[in-house]
């Protein structure tokens, strides 16, 4: 796979997961605006609370590797992935991390 289809693949995903979340979420969100409930609807059964609780690790993994690279290879912008992993979520966060580490380390 060349550098230019992986980022084209990994940025649709990215893309794609938002417009989800926008269908998906926000207009719940808009009619009955309570954020609290809206997290622990995550939690409702073992299964949801399983996938819930695997994103919040996948979250604090991005957020470390992204600390982590931003003193060890100099990558910058990495904080504006980590809010963006919260929300809409760890897909777009972490879509947006890949295109700007390997842009960043291609220079």
């Amino acid at each position: 796979m060349s550098a230019k289809t992986f980022q084209i693949l990994v940025g649709l995903i990215g893309l794609g997961f938002t417009l989800i979340f926008f269908i998906v979420v926000v207009p719940p969100l808009l009619v009955n605006p309570d954020i609290i409930g809206a997290l622990a609807a995550g939690f409702v059964n073992p299964y949801s609370s399983g996938y819930s609780s695997d994103v919040i690790a996948c979250w604090f993994i991005l957020a470390v590797w992204i600390i982590y690279e931003a003193n060890s290879q100099a990558i910058k912008y990495g904080w504006v992935c980590i809010v963006l992993g919260a929300v809409p979520g760890v897909a777009v966060g972490l879509a947006l991390y890949l295109i700007i580490r390997h842009r960043q380390l291609a220079e």
